[in-house]
């Protein structure tokens, strides 16, 4: 469920974690012009960046079942090779973990990476540190999603939805046993955050340490591309 909104001739939708935030600053704004021009002017800044952070535009998803997207929008700050943890039971193989930074101007709607059947929803309490640093993969509060392509229970991927340092809750609307499509919302974070992606075995990233990304568009990996692609790399 989303708002749509209009301003300065553009419409634009506003999810729905969005909407007591900014229904709430704007009240806030219309109660504090009746003392303060300054004051109201403050608020209305507030008011228009809430609506700027939850917003929902739309995407164009690529075709493709062998196609993984990005679950969010952001910028690449790890791509790496581990064994993933335990908590994601996927198996001791290696496999790519993409690691995509939020900062508090990015969308922070997420979206499915592929099509498939969500196998497991897990919680897993944590800290709150810098989400751009590596530990806060297996130290910060996160919430994973382990997704079966294609029917075939040997070919799973993850994601990962990870809080940061101001980034404090986690909506994942998505559940066990449930059939999802590619680029449709599956949840959000807010403000500021992480999310990790885990592709399935013998698949090689598409993209590279600073790139952004762009939720339920940008291509992370192909699984039936020949040859491997990544570039490996940490933030700097």
């Amino acid at each position: 469920m989303c708002l749509r909104m209009g301003l300065i001739g553009v419409n634009f939708s506003i999810h729905r974690e969005g909407f007591l935030f900014v229904g709430g600053a704007a009240v806030l704004t219309l109660v504090l012009a009746i003392f303060s021009s300054g004051l109201a002017l403050v608020g209305l800044i507030i008011t228009l960046y809430l609506a700027y952070f939850f917003r929902n535009p739309k995407r164009a998803i690529p075709a493709g079942s062998n196609l993984i997207v990005s679950p969010a929008d952001g910028t690449v700050c790890s791509v790496v090779t581990e064994v993933p943890p335990a908590e994601l039971r996927l198996g001791e193989e290696q496999r790519y973990r993409v690691s995509i930074f939020l900062s508090l101007f990015n969308v922070h709607v997420n979206r499915i990476p592929v099509a498939g059947k969500v196998k497991s929803v897990a919680y897993h309490p944590g800290s709150f540190v810098n989400a751009s640093l590596d530990k806060a993969s297996v130290m910060n509060e996160r919430n994973t999603v382990v997704i079966e392509m294609d029917g075939n229970a040997e070919k799973t991927m993850a994601f990962v939805q990870i809080a940061g340092m101001i980034g404090r809750r986690i909506v994942c609307d998505v559940h066990e046993g449930q059939e999802v499509g590619k680029g449709e919302i599956c949840g959000m974070i807010r403000f500021g955050s992480r999310c990790d992606v885990w592709l399935p075995v013998g698949s090689a990233p598409q993209v590279f340490v600073g790139q952004t990304t762009i939720a339920g568009e940008t291509v992370l990996a192909d699984t039936v591309a020949q040859g491997d692609t990544a570039r490996s790399g940490d933030i700097i």
